[in-house]
């Protein structure tokens, strides 16, 4: 691997693997806006109290807002804390290679 060609076909290589790595954990993101999107019209407080002459609460929505988020998050967490080690080991590794004599291409 003492050749240039052959540093720039593994930083490309590497490049890829965390394009790869960045594109999963986005992944990830949209799956959990989605699910939290679809329980969006289930959190809005019956309008029963409201004709009764009691505002809903003010704060009420956005409580139940974080807490299914935070729900549906946490199922995921695991995963989304593995492959963000995974991006930040990529993340070196690749830093490290471009240091190297022969390593620099343009982003």
């Amino acid at each position: 691997m003492n050749s240039l060609s052959d540093c720039r076909s593994l930083l490309s290589r590497m490049e890829e693997a965390r394009r790869q790595t960045q594109h999963q954990l986005d992944l990830i993101d949209r799956q959990i806006i989605r699910r939290v999107t679809a329980v969006i019209p289930h959190l809005h407080p019956r309008r029963r109290s409201y004709r009764r002459g009691q505002p809903p609460e003010a704060g009420a929505f956005l409580a139940r807002y974080r807490a299914n988020l935070a729900a549906i998050t946490a199922e995921r967490q695991q995963e989304i804390d593995a492959l963000s080690r995974k991006l930040a080991r990529q993340d070196r590794a690749i830093a490290a290679l471009r240091e190297r004599p022969g390593g620099r291409t343009s982003p």
